[in-house]
Formats: C-alpha cells, sequence, structure tokens
C-alpha cells in the first residue's frame, strides 16, 4: 500500500482554518458570520499600489532576480531607514510572503534535529514551518496574567540544550498582540550573544504599535550577526494575497546559504514587488489613520469582553490581535459550536481556538485569539453573539 510521508502525517492542519467548513454551512443555512478568526484586514489596499500594478507597462512578465527586483530593494532601504535600520540592498531577499523568509531561516541556519526556543502561544505556522523544516520548536511559557510578556531570562536558560541553535520573537506579537519592549529586546540580545544562537525575529506589524514604540531586533548593537529579520507587506498595506515579504540580515554566510533556497524557488512573485515598491512611495502619515482605526477597534473589543461575566482579555500593545480567556471547558468545541449549534439575531462569530497557538498539550484549551479586522459596528456585533453565547454554551465552566 503507498503511504505518505511521516513529514506530511505530523504536518498540522491549520487550526485557523480547520473551521472554515463549518463556517461556510453556517452561511449557507443564512446566519450571518463574524468573522474574528484570522488577521484578513478590512482596509483597503492602497490605491496607488494597485494602480502602479494596473498601469505597469510590461510585454513579458520573467522572472526577476531570485533575491528580487533590484530596484525593489533598493527602495526598501529607505523604508527601513525610515524605521531606524541601518541596512543595504545586498542585505536583502526577497521572499514569497513573510512565510518563506521564516523557512529559509529554519533551513539555512538549522540542521535537522536542531532545536528553536519561542514562547508560547506563538503564530501556529510556526508549527508547520518547523515540521517541513525538520527541526524541533522548544516552547517556553509567557502568561495571559502577565499580558503574555517576555518569559524570565532564567526561563530561556532552562531551555537552552547543545541542540539549540534560535530563539524566535514575533514583535508586536501574533496572536497576543504583546508588544517587547527595549528591556525586553535586550534581554534576548544577552542571550543569544552568551550562547551564540540566532535571533529570528518575525515583525509584520511593526506600524501598529499603540504604547511605547517598536524596538527591532536590527537595533541591536553587537548582535548584527545574530539577527534575522522576516518581514512582509501582507498586514502593514492589507496586501496578504501579494504574497511578498523580505529575509533581512547582516550576516553574509547566512544570507548566501539562504540565497541557495531562493534560487532554488527561482523567483519571487512580479506583480506584487511592483505594488510593494510603490507602497514605499506612500507618504509619511500613511499609517496614521490606519494605526488610529485599529486603536479604536482595540479598545472597542477590550472593553466589551472585560465587561463579560468570567472573561479576561489583556490590552495588547500592538499588531491587531488579542487572546482572552473564556469561561469554557474546550475552546476547539466551543469555536465549533458556535458556527454548528448557536446563532444570535441570525448571527454568530467565528474566533480561532487557543489550542492551536501552543506547541505544549493541554495549553490554552479556555483561550481564543480574536483579531480585530472589522468595523467597530461588526465587532459590537460580534461581541453580542459572543456574550449571549456564552451563557448558552453547554461546556461553560
Amino acid at each position: 500500500m503507498l503511504q505518505i510521508s511521516q513529514r506530511g502525517i505530523e504536518m498540522p492542519a491549520s487550526p485557523i482554518r480547520k473551521l472554515v467548513p463549518f463556517a461556510e454551512t453556517a452561511k449557507k443555512n443564512g446566519t450571518t458570520v463574524y468573522h474574528l478568526n484570522i488577521g484578513q484586514p478590512d482596509i483597503e489596499t492602497p490605491k496607488q499600489c494597485l494602480d502602479a500594478v494596473k498601469h505597469y507597462d510590461i510585454k513579458v512578465l520573467e522572472y526577476s532576480h531570485s533575491a528580487g527586483n533590484e530596484s525593489y530593494r533598493n527602495k526598501l532601504v529607505s523604508y527601513y531607514a525610515k524605521n531606524k535600520i541601518d541596512i543595504t540592498a545586498n542585505d536583502i531577499i526577497i521572499t514569497t510572503g513573510g512565510s518563506e523568509a521564516i523557512l529559509f531561516g529554519f533551513m539555512t541556519c538549522l540542521n535537522p534535529g536542531d532545536e528553536v526556543i519561542i514562547p508560547e502561544p506563538f503564530y501556529a505556522n510556526y508549527n508547520g514551518f518547523a515540521i517541513e523544516a525538520n527541526v524541533v520548536v522548544k516552547p517556553i511559557a509567557s502568561s495571559i496574567e502577565s499580558g503574555f510578556a517576555l518569559p524570565p531570562i532564567e526561563e530561556f536558560e532552562k531551555a537552552i540544550t547543545p541542540k539549540t541553535k534560535a530563539i524566535m520573537v514575533c514583535n508586536p506579537n501574533n496572536p497576543t498582540g504583546y508588544l517587547y519592549s527595549s528591556a525586553e529586546m535586550k534581554t534576548l540580545e544577552e542571550i543569544v550573544l552568551k550562547h551564540n544562537l540566532f535571533l529570528f525575529a518575525d515583525e509584520a506589524y511593526r506600524e501598529f504599535c499603540y504604547e511605547g514604540i517598536h524596538t527591532s531586533a536590527m537595533h541591536l548593537k553587537g548582535a548584527e550577526q545574530h539577527v534575522i529579520l522576516m518581514d512582509t507587506i501582507s498586514k502593514r498595506y492589507s496586501a496578504c494575497g501579494g504574497r511578498i515579504g523580505a529575509f533581512i540580515t547582516k550576516n553574509k554566510e547566512v544570507l548566501n546559504t539562504a540565497m541557495k533556497f531562493a534560487q532554488a524557488r527561482l523567483s519571487p512573485p512580479s506583480y506584487a514587488q511592483i505594488l510593494g515598491e510603490a507602497a514605499v512611495d506612500l507618504p509619511d502619515d500613511y499609517f496614521n489613520t490606519t494605526k488610529a482605526e485599529y486603536r479604536l477597534r482595540r479598545d472597542t473589543l477590550i472593553k466589551r469582553l472585560n465587561a463579560m461575566d468570567g472573561v479576561f482579555c489583556p490590552n495588547p500593545g500592538g499588531a491587531f490581535y488579542a487572546m482572552a480567556k473564556l469561561p469554557i471547558d474546550d475552546c476547539d468545541k466551543f469555536c465549533q459550536w458556535l458556527l454548528e449549534s448557536f446563532s444570535h439575531n441570525g448571527a454568530t462569530v467565528m474566533l480561532a481556538p487557543g489550542t492551536g497557538f501552543y506547541s505544549t498539550a493541554g495549553k490554552g484549551l479556555n483561550e481564543v485569539r480574536l483579531a480585530y479586522v472589522l468595523n467597530v459596528e461588526s465587532i459590537q456585533k460580534a461581541m453580542d453573539c459572543l456574550e449571549a453565547a456564552l451563557k448558552q454554551y453547554p461546556g461553560r465552566k
């Protein structure tokens, strides 16, 4: 009998997308579904970016350079300079989304069986990328009670083994929205220098910081050879379907090795590079309106959640996600029940089960992630649904 690979067996299904069939059935039955389950912004992609693609005069849709168009990489240098990140175009490889940048990092810097430490909860697909690259995620716990702050340095020290080769953080964080402080980033610098580790930094939500300022891993002076920055235009410009990201490092051995993986996949998407290049020319105040809108959505969501009996949700400092603790027995059952068996005024809400953001079995059972990517009116209606659901759910604790 033909058999699939062990890697395929171990590859987890997306915890965010696995409930889609239930949502589709609910919609077919006439139920309105408020999607707070996935980070797909409803903010319009900037018109001048779409126009740049629409009006681009092209006769042949050619391969780009495997590192991405030189013109785009040169433009990105100016974008990063505005964020006090000093790099050159030769420090950048354009990738097929931030996902490919993460995968390049794992495959370039870690051997099969090597370990990467990641504070959990973390972006669910890190687990999948680790399985693809045959590396091991070593989770260390952050807690909802602390707002998901960086775990103490002692917890990192306890997790480090001879197989440990890297630490990974997402800042601001997906799924928690936590914004790591300058002091916390300096703690990470101390650890990677002491133990000679790579620091993978996923900074997809750099622009969306509501309290405090963003400290990039690229700001850590003295750790330049250890830092690999993974980035993407997906959330920044509401261009998730463009699939354009970036792999950035000053470590030339790492960059040259990653280039071999980039060459193997030939080139990143051409049209989306045009869109990304146009985005760099957006006015400096472009993010002000978007950021203010997300802050309003966040404040609306957090106020409603914490007013519900038995619910606790820390105030996230960035991104557009929040992790909430609910008075429920099992978040996977609850999220499915919302779509299969519940409606309030003809509507329900779709959430992401917290378990999918943990690597440690049994964690996150009473937590959900909410993406505040809908307008305030829709968020209010979604919270009406959640509040009613928590009163009716058979597995309430």
